[in-house]
C-alpha cells in the first residue's frame, strides 16, 4: 500500500523530470516540423488530466481516512457508555454516563464539563427491540392507508 502511494506522489515529479528532454526535443523538432500538440488543445488536455489526478487522489485519501478510522476499537474494551443526553438550551446538555458500575450526571456547557451527580442505584434503562416511530410518520402512514407491517 505504501509503495502505491509513494508511486502517485512520485508521478507528477516523473513528469517534470522527463520534461527538460521533451522540451529540447520539440525544440529540435520544432526547428524541423511544427509541433503539433504543443497547442492550446494540448495544453487543456494536459490541464484536465492534472485536475483529475490531485481531484482522484483527494478522493483516495478521504476513502484511506475513512478505511483506517473504521479499522479502530470500534466499541471493544470500552469503559465509558453514554446511557442518555438531553438538551437544555442551545449550547447545554445534561448527559448521563456510564463507567464502570457507577452512572455519572453531567452537566456539559461550552468549555465546561461538570459533575452533577453520582447516582447510588444506576438508572435501568429498557432496551426496546422495536424501534419507536415519531408520530408524524405514524400519522402520515395511516392517512397514506398503509399499514405499520408494509414497510418492513
Amino acid at each position: 500500500m505504501k509503495r502505491f502511494l509513494w508511486a502517485l506522489l512520485a508521478l507528477p515529479l516523473s513528469v517534470l523530470a522527463a520534461e527538460p528532454a521533451a522540451t529540447s526535443a520539440a525544440a529540435t523538432a520544432a526547428t524541423a516540423a511544427p509541433a503539433i500538440g504543443s497547442g492550446v488543445a494540448g495544453q487543456l488536455t494536459q490541464l484536465v488530466f492534472g485536475l483529475l489526478l490531485v481531484l482522484g487522489l483527494i478522493f483516495f485519501l478521504a476513502w484511506l481516512l475513512r478505511r483506517v478510522q473504521q479499522a479502530g476499537p470500534a466499541g471493544k474494551g470500552q469503559v465509558i457508555e453514554l446511557i442518555g443526553s438531553r438538551a437544555l438550551g442551545p449550547r447545554d446538555r445534561l448527559m448521563l454516563v456510564q463507567v464502570g458500575n457507577e452512572q455519572i450526571l453531567l452537566g456539559l456547557s461550552p468549555g465546561t464539563i461538570t459533575a452533577l451527580h453520582v447516582l447510588k442505584e444506576p438508572v435501568q434503562v429498557p432496551s426496546t427491540s422495536e424501534k419507536a416511530t415519531p408520530e408524524f410518520a405514524q400519522h402520515l402512514l395511516k392517512i397514506l392507508g398503509k399499514d405499520q407491517k408494509d414497510k418492513k
